[in-house]
């Protein structure tokens, strides 16, 4: 786990040292350079050493063929890719280093390689023979690729913070990204709220021809669900024992580390399986948990947690944490996000990797298990959803809606007031756009009054339409978890956990998402998913024996902050946001309706306050 940049033309050391300066976070280990003055390429890397300290130093050359890399994340299957050149008479210079095998793979494979791999990563490879760069991003965007292509350079970077570094960075605002930022939530790939940088999609490849200064971006894989819905019942027991075997499976594979190791606990499901399944690996080695609660009791779960800790037989590492003294953090870590997204619950995450970093380097986290097991609650209310747009009359609907922006506002994380207005909102439009509209921070009729020229709903959407009409599947469950799993779970979920792991110097990793257990879930038809309204039916069908009783009954919680309560105490004039076209009237009022009780629209005004926060602090 590591931070990479760097910059092919116009530059010079100064430029590359400020660059890599930026991401001291990703890596405080180690920093080292390598430049190669005749073709104007720049390489930079910051290490936070995780496998083989003496022989995994970035960049990392293979001269004899004419390559170097850098390299972000972690191949998990590095072992069997080392075996299977050794066995073909290849040398390694290395011990275990994973990097080595991305050169040896590159020389072998070509652009087939990121398709070799099962890991998180996000790498450069310069080709001195083909005079080129060859960049690669893994399968669920778990590492961030950022780009730029100013007049005479191509800069690149695992932050936006990077690129920014360079003389020739460009970073002003972008028209459409700016809206998309609040239709989401973020600016889906490969756009972003900068105009002149863009990010390279999860499961892409990026070529960039040095001499012509062509880019060529592709993608080699993309989340599709692929199972038969009228294919024959398989035996629950059967399909629960595969399940079984493939998360043991992905867990093994990410407890390999040279520095200590633990894993993130809340209490609920996913988390608790990882833990569950890394005990079981460690045997009486046992393992490191963490947990942080919160003195508020209705944000708190750290007695969940430290039920399962018990249970389980971890180590467990506990930290009760003020609210109030956590939300002075707020605006310094709003402001190092080098492109904002609107999730509140960066802060808290933030805290549990900081807290962690006091005593592992790398922790194993549940992200990834609601997306491919459909534990979002919008799932269970697709069928409901449906019936109502063919049977609820649009006068009747209009109705319904002024009489749920009468409800009495709830302060809760997730009131009942606040999760009716936004069901009803997101069925004012087709189903296509349910889910970003459910999800996001602005109602598209309210574009017209935020900001000077609106975009039209089918070009806000059009990235989440395009992705639910291109779909191989009919299900509207399956359509919608693609819609997760492609949208909200890189750009927000995966994005947050990175971010909130690199700016505490901490390694976070996923087992949900390896690549054998994903494809199991690709074939795994949604009514193993998703059965008689039960989320999760088969993970929790898998697990029952492995991890405690009350945790497969526990209803779901987030991971949340007093967000309507903390809203409520901010000055609007205070939140200024200098984006093309905004209208700042429209701004303030909301944020006086707000105060007043009079409105809950708290996602926006999250999402206002967040991108206030980095124009102001600045990349």
């Amino acid at each position: 786990m590591c931070g990479f940049a760097g910059f092919i033309g116009a530059g010079d050391e100064a430029d590359l040292k400020a660059m890599t300066g930026a991401i001291v976070h990703r890596g405080p280990d180690d920093e080292s350079y390598w430049v190669e003055p005749a073709s104007r390429v720049n390489l930079g890397f910051r290490r936070l050493t995780i496998l083989d300290p003496e022989g995994g130093r970035q960049p990392m050359r293979a001269p004899e063929r004419g390559l170097t890399v850098v390299f972000n994340g972690e191949i998990y299957n590095h072992h069997e890719l080392r075996a299977e050149f050794e066995a073909k008479g290849h040398r390694f210079c290395s011990d275990h280093s994973d990097t080595e095998v991305l050169l040896q793979g590159f020389a072998a494979w070509g652009e087939d390689l990121p398709a070799r791999l099962d890991g998180m990563f996000a790498f450069a490879i310069w080709d001195e023979r083909g005079q080129r760069l060859f960049c690669a991003r893994d399968r669920f965007g778990e590492k961030p690729f950022y780009y730029a292509t100013p007049p005479g350079a191509f800069l690149f970077g695992s932050e936006v913070g990077a690129l920014a570094a360079h003389r020739l960075a460009d970073l002003r605002l972008d028209r459409a990204g700016a809206q998309k930022y609040f239709a989401y939530g973020y600016v889906p790939t490969p756009g972003t709220i900068f105009a002149h940088v863009h990010k390279l999609p999860p499961g892409g490849m990026l070529s960039y021809e040095a001499a012509s200064g062509k880019v060529s971006v592709t993608r080699y894989w993309r989340f599709t669900i692929t199972a038969d819905q009228d294919a024959p019942a398989a035996r629950i027991p059967a399909l629960a024992e595969e399940l079984r075997h493939l998360l043991r499976q992905a867990v093994c594979r990410r407890l390999e580390a040279d520095v200590p190791l633990g894993v993130f606990l809340s209490g609920g499901l996913d988390s608790t399986a990882m833990l569950a399944l890394a005990t079981e690996a460690r045997g009486l080695a046992g393992i490191d948990s963490f947990t942080i609660g919160f003195r508020e009791p209705s944000y708190d779960e750290s007695s969940f947690a430290r039920e399962a800790a018990a249970a389980l037989g971890s180590r467990h590492h506990e930290r009760i944490v003020d609210l109030t003294a956590a939300r002075a953090e707020l605006p310094a870590l709003l402001a190092k996000l080098g492109e904002p997204f609107a999730d509140p619950s960066l802060l808290p995450t933030h805290l549990l990797a900081r807290f962690a970093r006091e005593h592992v380097t790398v922790a194993l986290s549940g992200d990834g298990g609601d997306e491919l097991f459909a534990g979002y609650d919008p799932l269970v209310a697709l069928h409901p959803a449906g019936l109502y747009q063919r049977v609820v009359p649009p006068a009747v609907h209009r109705l319904l809606m002024r009489g749920a922006h009468a409800l009495p506002r709830g302060q809760g994380n997730m009131s009942f007031d606040f999760r009716v207005r936004r069901t009803l909102r997101g069925l004012s439009h087709p189903p296509s756009r349910w889910n970003p509209v459910w999800l996001g921070p602005l109602a598209p009729e309210e574009f017209a009054a935020c900001f000077e020229q609106p975009l039209a709903p089918e070009e806000l959407f059009a990235e989440a339409e395009t992705a639910w009409n291109g779909s191989q599947s009919l299900s509207l469950v399956d359509r919608t978890l693609e819609f997760y799993t492609n949208f909200y779970l890189p750009e927000m979920i995966l994005a947050k956990a990175d971010r909130a792991s690199m700016f505490a110097s901490l390694e976070s990793r996923a087992p949900f998402l390896d690549r054998d257990l994903v494809a199991f879930c690709q074939r795994l038809p949604h009514g193993y998913k998703l059965r008689g309204g039960q989320r999760k039916f088969l993970l929790k069908e898998a697990l029952r024996g492995m991890v405690p009783d009350f945790v497969l009954t526990r209803k779901k919680k987030g991971f949340g902050i007093p967000l309507t309560t903390w809203l409520s105490e901010l000055a609007p004039r205070r939140q200024a946001v200098p984006a093309p076209g905004f209208r700042a009237d429209y701004a303030r009022a909301r944020w006086r309706n707000f105060a007043a009780g009079t409105e809950d629209e708290r996602l926006f005004l999250w999402a206002h306050l967040t991108l206030a926060a980095k124009l102001r602090g600045g990349t």
